[in-house]
């Protein structure tokens, strides 16, 4: 009996994700006659026809669906064992797919790989920043291998390990009576315009729990996209903010001008961990990245 191979499943997915030929054997880098050659071999070895070929482009009949389905599950298993096996031989060596969020990436990343690339010179690493959510949808779709990201979070499928605790500063302007008080809490933010990223990030919810801030508040309706952004609006005089403390160690306020100020009780605001998919054969790899992560910290 003969079966698929590989890489006719490959060129099947493609065409379910790219719509069409010629694009699907783009993404797969072989000529379309190639392409179109494999996927008739395949309906051929089914006795199924898969692919409808239409004037701009190709869709899947429902046979092909189905096949489609069981054939992203056979090659994400294949890479699995592949990752097993080079676990098995020298961990944390090939291509490492690795997550991390807008406010933690920029910040905590560079010391990171430059400590990985003297530990493990043979790691490849592949590096994606995003919110959470999307991050261990990659997890769970297996096309990232861990992501760094701000605790607490549960999420079913998911597994992590917390690596350090991350306290927050305040930023205000240099002239605000904020930045030169003789004591600072967090009840002193309750009437101030507190400036916060936008809806999707995490840093935004952590920073409304710790302060015990409303999440729908009066006073400054104006949110940031980044903690660059933040920080000028904050020297801008639009108000105060909250930034992670491993955000202005790397130089996120440098050249603005604002005060930082610790608060009398530090406010630890977030814990930064690592996860993984559950069951996935990097874990360990996972949580060895995550120890390395955890010696920066």
């Amino acid at each position: 009996m003969h079966l698929p191979t590989l890489r006719q499943l490959e060129f099947l997915c493609a065409i379910a994700d790219e719509g069409s030929f010629s694009k699907a054997a783009d993404a797969c880098h072989v000529t379309q006659p190639t392409l179109s050659s494999a996927i008739k071999e395949t309906e051929a070895l089914l006795g199924v026809q898969l692919v409808e070929r239409e004037s701009r482009g190709a869709s899947l009949t429902r046979a092909g669906a189905a096949a489609v389905e069981r054939a992203r599950a056979i090659l994400s298993d294949t890479a699995d064992m592949v990752s097993a096996a080079r676990q098995a031989g020298a961990p944390l060596s090939g291509p490492f797919r690795l997550g991390a969020i807008p406010t933690i990436a920029p910040f905590l990343l560079p010391r990171t790989l430059k400590a990985l690339r003297q530990s493990h010179p043979e790691l490849k690493l592949y590096l994606r920043e995003d919110q959470t959510e999307r991050l261990l949808e990659g997890l769970r779709a297996r096309k990232l291998d861990a992501a760094l990201i701000a605790l607490p979070w549960e999420a079913s499928g998911i597994e992590t390990m917390e690596l350090g605790e991350d306290e927050f500063l305040l930023v205000a302007p240099t002239d605000h009576a904020l930045a030169g008080a003789d004591h600072l809490s967090a009840s002193d933010l309750v009437e101030e315009d507190v400036l916060l990223l936008e809806d999707g990030h995490c840093l935004r919810d952590h920073a409304l729990s710790v302060c015990r801030l409303p999440s729908k508040r009066g006073g400054a309706d104006v949110t940031a996209t980044s903690l660059p952004t933040l920080v000028h609006m904050v020297a801008g005089g639009l108000g105060v903010s909250l930034l992670p403390k491993i955000a202005t160690e790397a130089g996120v306020t440098s050249g603005a001008d604002v005060a930082l100020r610790r608060f009398d009780t530090p406010m630890i605001g977030r814990r930064i961990g690592i996860a993984w998919r559950t069951g996935s054969p990097r874990a360990a790899e996972a949580q060895m990245i995550g120890e390395i992560v955890r010696a920066v910290l």
